[in-house]
């Protein structure tokens, strides 16, 4: 007798990025940020490595509400922090999807996470295709090409996308959140690298959530914090079915201590951009084609040899990027922007691979 439910045996798990034991390696495979926390982060890290360590966390981070909400101009209850947002995602799920009757959509090629946990909950997905370009389609072609849902009970958007890096608008974003009737997520991972943010839309509409995390732009992926901002309402459901002290105490003293050294992080994200510009310029100029990104990582397509070709030559060099499987980017890698020194490793590798 197999006792583990159907669709559990049936569904395809979540493939996270190389996490590699070697040394030595040039990681540029899962858009962590190259720069460490801003050293009055480590400092209030280690000052909390003392006695409290037995006790309980806050069970709502409620300082980290606060100054959020802050931050963000609504109230905490507005506010809700999860390990990490991918535990958000899922209570997403959880909370509004019933799996007997409802859909869960999101466009294609986006978020690896999004169809796991749409299997988990084992609820009916809906994919839908962003156009040739990765764009974004408008209201009137979704309409038009009748496959996406504006009844969808929970909407996933990636913004900026991954795995594209492209950006979108905040006025193309809330005409798209103006149309559906069921919960929106719009989901800022690498908001932090983009030209406009959708948080607004937070408090617009009392569908949206917008999702946020600490981990890309914050160096703080070791501690896993994210957060939601929405309606009073949304974020109540949300808070009754995360676990009792979903976010450890060191990730509360990590994130609240970040938020009073934004001015050293904002430094970095200048130059994360300022250098990805220029590595798309270079790349450009070895025949690489490159999508226009909004985040800290570009998604290329290599010349002379395929994608897969590139990913092993480029690990035989130490230098570790991404690729993925599905047919709409399977021809391209994806580069996360690390230090200079790192680019300058990755563009030496490259240049040897063309020239053998």
């Amino acid at each position: 007798m197999n006792s583990v439910r159907k669709h559990i045996r049936q569904m395809h798990p979540y493939i996270p990025g190389e996490q590699p034991k070697e040394r030595g390696l040039v990681k540029l495979n899962t858009n962590e940020n190259p720069y460490p926390p801003a050293p009055k982060v480590l400092s209030a890290i280690k000052r909390a490595v003392d006695g409290r360590l037995r006790l309980y966390p806050d069970p709502r981070a409620n300082r980290l509400r606060e100054q959020l909400a802050g931050i963000h101009g609504v109230d905490s209850e507005n506010v809700i922090i999860g390990n990490g947002s991918d535990e958000l995602l899922g209570l997403a799920t959880r909370a509004f999807v019933d799996p007997d009757k409802d859909s869960v959509q999101y466009f294609t090629p986006s978020y690896s996470l999004y169809p796991v946990l749409v299997d988990i909950h084992n609820a009916k997905r809906n994919e839908v295709c962003l156009l040739d370009d990765f764009s974004l389609p408008t209201v009137a072609q979704l309409r038009k090409d009748k496959e996406w849902d504006f009844k969808a009970a929970l909407t996933y958007i990636t913004t900026p996308n991954a795995p594209t890096g492209r950006g979108y608008t905040t006025a193309e974003l809330d005409a798209l959140c103006r149309a559906q009737k069921g919960v929106v997520v719009l989901d800022e991972a690498y908001v932090d690298f983009a030209e406009e943010n959708a948080m607004d839309l937070a408090s617009k509409h009392s569908h949206v959530l917008v999702s946020r995390t600490f981990s890309k732009a914050y160096s703080l992926c070791f501690q896993r914090i994210g957060y939601f901002v929405g309606s009073r309402e949304l974020i109540s459901a949300l808070d009754k079915i995360r676990d009792s002290y979903n976010v450890n105490g060191l990730g509360q003293v990590a994130a609240e201590a970040t938020l009073e050294n934004l001015i050293y992080y904002r430094s970095n994200f200048r130059k994360i951009i300022k250098l990805r510009e220029n590595i798309v310029m270079i790349l450009e100029g070895l025949g690489f084609e490159s999508l226009p990104s909004q985040t800290n990582f570009i998604l290329t397509k290599p010349p002379r040899f395929a994608a897969s070709v590139w990913l092993k030559k480029l690990r035989a060099r130490k230098v570790l990027v991404r690729q993925f499987k599905e047919a709409h980017v399977k021809d391209y890698l994806r580069v996360t922007v690390g230090t200079e020194k790192d680019m300058n490793v990755l563009l030496q590798a490259v240049r040897s691979i063309l020239k053998s």
